[in-house]
């Protein structure tokens, strides 16, 4: 049986591992959800029409290199550097090759070069670079596009949130501001579901709101 002198010793201790215990838990919870905000970030969702009010150029393309490269004045940055030879720009100004270089958090996203991959058919809708170069598609994943054939010889487009709500309260946004679309684009936009959407109405779609905030 111990000695009191060392029961009372034992008993203070508890406290101290339980204590020690919740600080690892608490550290280990905090890193993983710093790791899972990187490739999975919680962003407010945006329609299309704001998603195109944030940026600075909207572009479709294709990707032509993807390279990992610490960033120039913020050396413990790593950052994913992305070249796109441009077929079409739909707002901004019009470019051949865009590149950009957007910064990287999470280990998994470096490995994977934040989902970048050369030969990839995209429409990106960028935002404007910060004063240290970086920048991003407007809503991350909301704002890039992956292009893929539907059958007929038609093109389709999809964000990574599989385009849901990419739609939502956009055509009465639309109607306050007396912005008429094509029949066909009219009912993209009121019958939404999730899935690829038609490159061509989605474009068309994209220079009519770019050019409606023109003229402002």
């Amino acid at each position: 049986m111990p000695s009191p002198s060392r029961a009372v010793g034992l008993h203070r201790s508890i406290p101290s591992y339980a204590f020690a215990i919740l600080v690892f838990c608490a550290g280990s919870l905090i890193l993983a959800a710093s790791s899972f905000a990187q490739s999975n970030a919680i962003t407010l969702p945006r329609n299309l029409g704001e998603l195109v009010r944030e940026s600075e150029v909207v572009v479709q393309g294709w990707v032509t290199g993807v390279t990992l490269e610490p960033h120039d004045q913020l050396k413990n940055l790593m950052t994913v550097v992305v070249t796109l030879q441009v077929e079409e720009t739909l707002k901004g100004e019009n470019l051949r090759t865009l590149t950009f270089r957007q910064a990287v958090i999470d280990k998994r996203d470096q490995q994977q070069y934040m989902g970048y991959r050369t030969g990839q058919h995209v429409l990106l809708v960028l935002m404007s670079p910060s004063r240290f170069g970086l920048t991003s598609p407007a809503g991350l994943e909301q704002g890039r596009f992956h292009i893929e054939p539907l059958g007929a010889g038609k093109l389709g487009a999809t964000n990574g949130f599989g385009n849901a709500g990419l739609f939502r309260g956009l055509n009465s946004q639309l109607q306050a501001k007396g912005v008429l679309v094509t029949s066909e684009v009219h009912e993209m936009i009121t019958k939404p579901a999730t899935g690829p959407v038609s490159l061509e109405h989605l474009k068309s779609l994209i220079r009519t709101i770019a050019a409606t905030d023109s003229m402002k």
